[in-house]
This record gives C-alpha cells, sequence and structure tokens, in this order.
C-alpha cells in the first residue's frame, strides 16, 4: 500500500481550477499602455467639442499619431511648437529643419505635409468656386498660407477670366530670401496664352514684413503698363507675410 505522504509518479502537480487559470491568463496579459487611454479621449473631445477646444499641441499630437502608433506623442508635440513657435510654422516648416527634431523621421515629415496640402486644397476650392474679388478675405487667408512662411521668395501669379473666376494658379518663379527675378514679358505672355484678362500677382517676404521695397513698386506698375494694351488688367499686387499681407490696391499703389 502506498505511503500517504508519498508523491505520485504520475501526478504532475496541482490541477489548477477554472478561477485559477483565468487568474493566471490575466495575470500574464501584457498591461494596456498608458497612452493608449490618452489617445482615445483625445479623439473623443476632438470630435465631440472640435479643434477649437483644442491646444495646439494636442491638435498637433492628433496629427502625430497616424505617423507615431505606439509611442506618447505629447512631448514630441510640444517640442515642436517650442522650436517653430505655432501650429501653422510646424505645418510649413522645412523638411530638413523638422528632422532636426528628435523623434521625427519621414513618417512624421509625411503626415505633416499631407495636413498641410489637404487644407490648402479645401482653401483653394474655395475661393476657386465664386469671382475672387467677391471673396477677397478668403483669398488673402489663401495666399498667405500657401505662401506666407516661404523661407525664399516666390512669385505667384493668380489669373482670371472676364468674370472674375480663377482660371490658374501658378508659380512663375523662385529666388532667394530677399529677391525673385520677374520677367515682364513672361507674364504678359502667360495671361494671353490661358485667355485671362485678369491677373493678381502675389509674392512673399521672408522677413515677415509685407511692406512693399521701392523694387516691388516699379516691377509692378511695369507689369500694368505692358498688360494694359494687350487688355490685361492687374487687378492687384498681394505681398504676404508671417506677420500679414499688403495690398498694393488698397496702398493705392495701383
Amino acid at each position: 500500500m502506498q505511503d500517504p505522504g508519498a508523491r505520485d509518479p504520475n501526478d504532475s502537480g496541482p490541477v489548477a481550477s477554472p478561477d485559477d487559470a483565468g487568474a493566471q491568463h490575466s495575470f500574464l496579459e501584457a498591461p494596456q499602455p498608458l497612452y493608449s487611454g490618452h489617445r482615445q479621449r483625445l479623439r473623443d473631445r476632438f470630435r465631440q467639442a472640435g479643434a477649437e477646444a483644442l491646444p495646439d499641441y494636442e491638435l498637433l499630437e492628433l496629427v502625430l499619431f497616424r505617423a507615431i502608433p505606439r509611442r506618447d506623442t505629447k512631448d514630441l508635440a510640444k517640442r515642436l511648437l517650442a522650436r517653430f513657435g505655432s501650429f501653422a510654422q510646424v505645418l510649413n516648416a522645412p523638411d530638413a529643419r523638422l528632422k532636426e527634431i528628435s523623434g521625427v523621421g519621414d513618417s512624421v515629415v509625411t503626415e505633416i505635409r499631407l495636413i498641410r496640402a489637404a487644407a490648402l486644397r479645401l482653401m483653394k476650392g474655395e475661393i476657386a468656386s465664386s469671382p475672387l474679388l467677391s471673396s477677397w478675405n478668403q483669398v488673402l487667408d489663401y495666399l498667405r498660407a500657401v505662401q506666407g512662411f516661404e523661407h525664399r521668395e516666390q512669385f505667384r501669379i493668380l489669373f482670371l477670366d472676364k468674370k472674375n473666376h480663377l482660371i490658374a494658379d501658378e508659380v512663375q518663379g523662385q529666388g532667394t530670401v530677399d529677391h525673385t527675378p520677374v520677367y515682364v514679358r513672361e507674364v504678359v505672355k502667360r495671361a494671353l496664352e490661358l485667355s485671362s484678362t485678369a491677373i493678381i500677382l502675389v509674392h512673399n517676404h521672408p522677413s515677415g514684413d509685407p511692406t512693399p521695397s521701392r523694387a516691388d513698386i516699379d516691377m509692378t506698375r511695369l507689369i500694368v503698363e505692358a498688360g494694359r494694351p494687350l487688355g490685361v488688367r492687374v487687378h492687384d499686387h498681394v505681398i504676404v507675410g508671417r506677420n500679414g499681407c499688403a495690398s498694393f490696391r488698397a496702398l493705392r499703389l495701383i
């Protein structure tokens, strides 16, 4: 007869009850990461209260969620804003400068570029749906968004038809931090190619100050004079910068 205190060689150990098995499974299950709950709460608040309820860093966090799926993004969002100053300036920062920030790689840069492109596409669609001169504040908002944060000067032209609807929006030249070459003959020639009867000239001042220079004024007058006999009218010349816009027509320079 077997000793009651002896261990049965066929016994592999105590058999776990169903309750014990469940407890063991819960113990082994990986804990939910802390950022997961935060992300869901932030998404819920955005959907329920809208973007206006979120400070810039939280809106930027939402942008970063898809690019960085398994890491907290709050610190990175705050560091980006500290470096560039505002949500708009983060979206408009050059790729190379974005990548200077630890944690920013190609996926983050792509997501930021996508958000900027979507916003500009929406703004352009809104101004193209009606005569530009009847929605002038929207036009200025679009021009500042598309060009006001550039780090080099660009010369852009909005080509309009007889009813002042947008035919084309084209960058005609790109220069340095304080100069863009403009060829008067090419400006008028392109307007005639597009059958455009009116144009709006646009360029940016990377310094941020949109005040027209003497060279800006002289160049504008040359284009006005070249277009007049050919039936191409210059409605305005707008200079944009981070600090606002300057309209030649409003300043009575045209």
